[in-house]
Order: structure tokens, then C-alpha cells, then sequence
């Protein structure tokens, strides 16, 4: 589990940086106005963090589906119709001096 989590922040910060940032700040404003007592801190944060995750979800409904698989066109057919040119084969004469 050590492994994953730093890759799965890594990719989550390079993906949506603007929304990763929100997202940390709000849980990290949530926290310390919740041990601290700070009803209002601890309200801004969790507001922080929930616009963040809605405008999240809002952006991945927005995205459009990956098309299916597209149709590969070939050029050339699998098999060459004309016959195999001969192997070439390397002469054994020594080079002129």
C-alpha cells in the first residue's frame, strides 16, 4: 500500500492540479478547524473540499466517451502476390590490392 498511494497522488496532482490543490486545502482547513474547535474553519473546509469534488464530477460528465475501436484500413493486402526474390548470398573473393 506504501507504493501506491504516493503514485495515485502523483497522477491525481498531474491530471487536475487546480482541483488536487482545492481538494487538499479544504481537508487540511476541515482538520485543523475541527481539532481546534474553529466551527467556522472547520465549514470552509469541508465547503472547500465540496466544490472541489463537485466541479470533479461535473468535469468528468462533461467529458465525452473514448470512441470504439477504429476501423483499421490496410493498404497492402496480408500476402505478396508475386514470388520471393532469391536469397543473396555474399561472394568469397578476396578484394584486389
Amino acid at each position: 500500500m506504501n507504493a501506491v498511494l504516493p503514485r495515485f497522488l502523483k497522477l491525481t496532482y498531474r491530471k487536475e492540479p487546480l482541483i488536487s490543490v482545492l481538494m487538499t486545502m479544504g481537508a487540511i482547513d476541515a482538520l485543523i478547524g475541527g481539532l481546534n474547535d474553529s466551527w467556522s474553519l472547520f465549514a470552509f473546509g469541508l465547503g472547500t473540499t465540496g466544490i472541489a469534488l463537485a466541479f470533479k464530477l461535473w468535469r468528468l460528465q462533461q467529458r465525452r466517451p473514448l470512441p470504439e475501436e477504429p476501423v483499421v484500413q490496410h493498404y497492402l493486402p496480408p500476402r505478396s502476390s508475386s514470388a520471393p526474390l532469391p536469397m543473396l548470398s555474399v561472394s568469397k573473393k578476396k578484394p584486389p590490392l
